[in-house]
Formats: C-alpha cells, sequence, structure tokens
C-alpha cells in the first residue's frame, strides 16, 4: 500500500478504459522511482525484473552493434510504459534506456505484467498498441538507414523529436530534452562530424539553432525541405 494518488493515472490514454478502482490496485502494487539526467534504468541483457511507467520526462532507447558501437533507437515520452520485456516474449531486455532528462517513473515487477493484460483489457489494448508502434517506429528507422541520404536522416531526426517533445518559445520550436550531437550522430548512424557540419550549415542558413545541449528548430519549412 503506498500514498500515490489516481489523479496521476487517470488523465492518461493507457488507463483511460480503468475506473478509479482497478487504477487504485494497480497504484498500490506500484514503486515511485526518480532518475537523473543520464542515469541508466535498466542494461541491455540484464535480467527483465520490472516494467516501467514514465510519469514525467524522457526516456532514451540504446542499443549496441555487434561492434559495440551505441545506436539510439528511439526516444520514449512521459505517459508510456517502456522496459515490458515480457510483451515480446523476452526474459532479458532487449536494449538499454537511459534517461534523456530527468524522469519520474512507477516500477512494477515484470511478473505482474502479465496479470494486468489479462485482468485489465483496456489496458493490454494500449500495451499492444503501443508494441505495434514501437515495431513500426523502429521499421521506419531501418528503411530510414537503407535508402536515406545522411541529411535526410538528420533531418528526419529532428523533426520527429520537435513533433514528440518540441515546445515552443521565442525562438522556434525546442527539442524538449538535452541532446548534443553525439546523441544525433548516434541516433542517424552517422558520424560526429557529418552531423556538426550540417548543423552547423543549418545554423548559418536560420534552420537551426543550437547550443551545446539544447537544439531549436527556427525554421521548420526548411528543416521539411532538408529531410526529402
Amino acid at each position: 500500500m503506498n500514498n500515490l494518488d489516481e489523479s496521476l493515472l487517470t488523465p492518461l490514454a493507457l488507463f483511460s478504459k480503468l475506473d478509479r478502482a482497478q487504477i487504485r490496485t494497480i497504484l498500490d502494487l506500484a514503486t515511485p522511482c526518480r532518475f537523473d539526467l543520464g542515469a541508466t534504468v535498466f542494461e541491455e541483457g540484464q535480467e527483465a525484473e520490472f516494467f516501467y511507467l514514465l510519469l514525467d520526462g524522457y526516456v532514451r532507447v540504446v542499443r549496441l552493434t555487434p561492434e559495440g558501437d551505441q545506436v539510439i533507437a528511439l526516444h520514449i515520452p512521459s505517459g508510456h510504459l517502456f522496459g515490458i520485456a515480457a510483451a515480446l516474449g523476452h526474459t532479458t531486455y532487449p536494449a538499454t534506456s537511459v534517461a534523456a532528462a530527468e524522469c519520474v517513473c512507477l516500477s512494477w515487477p515484470m511478473k505482474l505484467l502479465q496479470e494486468f493484460l489479462t485482468t485489465y483489457e483496456g489496458l493490454s489494448t494500449g500495451v499492444y498498441g503501443a508494441v505495434g508502434q514501437r515495431v513500426e517506429d523502429m521499421n521506419n528507422r531501418i528503411l530510414e538507414l537503407a535508402t536515406q541520404q545522411v541529411e535526410q536522416r538528420v533531418a528526419n531526426a529532428l523533426l520527429r523529436l520537435v513533433q514528440q517533445t518540441g515546445h515552443k518559445t521565442d525562438e522556434g520550436i525546442e527539442i524538449g530534452f538535452p541532446i548534443t550531437r553525439q546523441d544525433i550522430s548516434e541516433m542517424t548512424g552517422s558520424t560526429l562530424h557529418t552531423v556538426s557540419r550540417l548543423l552547423s550549415a543549418w545554423e548559418r542558413e536560420g534552420t537551426i539553432k543550437s547550443t551545446r545541449k539544447k537544439i531549436v528548430v527556427t525554421d521548420p519549412h526548411k528543416l521539411v525541405r532538408h529531410s526529402t
């Protein structure tokens, strides 16, 4: 039993088909947790003991290539489950999850995931929908890597982040968490040198503004042109 309030979950689409009593039952089994920026929540290949709901922040999903290079597969925004290895048929985590910003989460033992999916139909619909969306996102990423030039991949990566996390500022649309040029190179399968060259060129032409860990898209239409 804990003191978490049902209002934490009632606004989330994932729990929209559950009544307050069902949400109360789920919350009573949850453990709150926080992760600082850059903290590893779990690592690829680690035994999948827990799954998580991200209440606030962003989580970066990272894979390792056979050569040991790090590739950023996707970013998960708040309001979504992650670490749901059992729903994918895995007993270990298939990827590493890292806090892309300070994160507030709830966690549950992995053994409860199947029980939740069986008991709460509305929740199972949301979970399997999320799994399907992530598979689609990964397939799109693979297609981009196979068919697009580096400039297109970098532009598309920035456009996705703006769509998923962006918020308006006086300068334009700012990506909602700290991001470096190294991060972008790992998202797009390109070198740090190439990403730095592209971002510098786009900054000169007025498409973006960037600092050490912040990117603002000042002209989305120009960025769209770079993506095609």
